[in-house]
């Protein structure tokens, strides 16, 4: 029997036996700070915490699918917590707070998956450098989330936040299936992927840790109204995360504050580089990896604002226009100097050698060997070789050995579903050879960072002295990502749906601030500032 399928009736169990939580606190909407408070205060305990959010995962997770894996010792974990808070021992702001792990990140006491079906149930032989730096400042890890398979690199077509094991999570802005035929039980609103905002919204737990290669912490932060901090590459350790790409690849914070995200990447951040990961080290860390310094609700005062509208200006609909239109007036009336327009330079090049949108990454069939001259190969020759490298790490412990392997073992699988929509991705990853390409490759990156960084986000920022570039929505998340850059994401407001006719509820939409390599500080100041003047997140209603 499929162990997830004894998750919630455990949960409602557990939940019962343990006797009501106490009506003094509600974890409903409470910020990391607000839980820290209480627990000082005595009104509440971690377990109890725990216990509350372990309800609601037993209320909502048929519904949402929002998890893969449910801890069973978090009570016990948090009892423990408990006991050494009363010791006078509090190891900081995550002391007993309960974090959620986009399930491609190792744990010891729980599998990580990645959602495929070859991994079900599959237990690291070590953890990741970060999922150990939350152990350390006390944060207990309740669950592993949902995701696209993978983090989106199996197939295209795949729905956002659909993987073999624990199958379509569902927007809890609109808890619906897709009622035409041809949805195959997809949800009427998508989700956002490849990490799962899901049980953060809908608060089954304080939050939570996504990771991102181009889009997977925008996307999904936009979907489910949260905060999302996509950092620079190399600021948070990928050690014993399941690879896309090392060029790219980096965890990060989803939360319903910024306040909270600052919090969770401080602790997700390590005091020292990691030897296990070259790319650390790359940012000079705040005073103790506080970047709560940084909450300043004046922020926005002075700062220059540039607005790259030929980035996006023939995606929006007419919702997403008025409501980026009223960002801008914000910042103003908040006393920031926008720039509008600020284009990125490559966006807007006349020449084709040198203008973005002429540069894709390889993806899909078009990516393929025989057709690949005009797309960027970094994507698909870091799986290949990433994947496998990590593949190593696991040692004897590996359920496949291999990129080509995990292919062979999909369609050997294919009708218990372990490729429900194709794997291209992982098709035209394999057929890279990690030798012989390197040089069309490293073609291909220096290219990738030309265009989105030295001719793009570093020559308008330079050139205008920009503080941050924004964007609507999560649409500079693949500018960004080619160079590494950092992004926040803040909720700002329930929108339109792009299709009236659909039925579909109102769908978050939120405003993004990137800047270049390192500025996480100055990006948090901006959103704060901008989070305070708009408080725009509203929570769903769920039933």
């Amino acid at each position: 029997m499929n162990n997830r399928l004894l998750i919630v009736p455990l949960l409602a169990a557990a939940a019962l036996a343990a006797g009501a939580p106490k009506k003094t606190f509600s974890v409903v909407e409470s910020t990391i700070p607000e839980m820290q408070k209480a627990m000082k205060e005595k009104r509440v305990t971690s377990r109890e915490i725990v216990q509350q959010y372990l309800t609601r995962i037993a209320t909502y997770e048929n519904k949402l699918h929002a998890t893969i894996t449910v801890n069973p010792n978090a009570l016990k974990e948090a009892e423990e917590l408990d006991r050494e808070r009363a010791r006078g021992i509090v190891r900081g702001p995550l002391h007993g707070i309960p974090i959620a792990l986009k399930d491609i990140i190792h744990t010891t006491n729980l599998p990580t998956t990645g959602g495929a079906l070859a991994f079900e149930g599959f237990i690291p032989p070590y953890e990741a450098t970060l999922t150990k730096n939350l152990r350390d400042a006390g944060a207990i890890i309740i669950a592993k989330t949902s995701l696209t398979e993978l983090a989106n690199w199996v197939a295209l077509g795949m729905p956002a936040n659909y993987n073999a094991i624990s199958g379509y999570g569902v927007n809890p802005y609109d808890p619906r299936r897709d009622p035409a035929e041809s949805a195959d039980g997809r949800p009427a609103v998508a989700p956002g992927g490849s990490s799962s905002g899901i049980g953060t919204t809908a608060n089954f737990w304080a939050a939570s840790v996504g990771t991102e290669t181009s889009g997977s912490i925008l996307q999904p932060s936009n979907a489910t109204m949260l905060v999302g901090i996509k950092p620079t590459v190399g600021r948070i350790s990928r050690y014993g995360v399941i690879p896309t790409t090392a060029d790219q690849d980096t965890p990060g914070p989803m939360a319903k504050s910024v306040t909270d995200a600052a919090i969770l990447l401080g602790m997700l951040e390590s005091a020292s580089p990691d030897p296990n990961d070259s790319a650390t080290g790359r940012c000079p860390r705040p005073p103790k990896g506080d970047y709560t310094a940084f909450l300043k609700r004046d922020s926005l005062k002075g700062a220059r604002i540039g607005i790259p509208r030929v980035s996006y200006s023939d995606l929006l609909n007419p919702g997403q226009s008025k409501a980026m239109v009223d960002a801008i007036e914000v910042l103003k009336r908040q006393g920031a100097t926008v720039i509008d327009p600020a284009d990125i330079p490559s966006v807007i090049d006349p020449d084709p050698a040198r203008n973005l949108r002429g540069w894709n990454t390889c993806g899909g069939l078009e990516g393929a060997n025989a057709r690949n001259a005009i797309c960027s190969v970094v994507l698909k020759y870091g799986m290949k070789r990433d994947f496998n490298m990590w593949l190593f790490t696991l040692g004897t412990s590996a359920p496949v050995a291999t990129l080509t392997a995990l292919r062979e073992w999909n369609l050997k699988h294919k009708a218990a579903g372990a490729i429900k929509y194709d794997q291209v991705r992982l098709d035209i990853s394999d057929e890279m050879d990690v030798e012989r390409d390197r040089a069309r490759y490293e073609a291909d990156r220096a290219k990738d960072i030309e265009l989105a960084g030295t001719h793009g986000i570093d020559e308008v920022m330079n050139a205008s002295q920009l503080d941050a570039l924004v964007f609507p929505a999560f649409s500079g998340a693949s500018i960004a990502a080619r160079p590494g850059y950092p992004t926040i994401i803040v909720p700002f407001a329930l929108i339109p749906p792009a299709n009236p006719a659909s039925n579909a509820k109102p769908v978050p939409f939120g405003i993004s601030f990137t800047a270049m390599a390192c500025s996480e500080p100055r990006l948090i100041e901006l959103g704060y500032a901008f989070e305070q003047a708009t408080k725009g997140r509203v929570p769903p209603s769920l039933p």
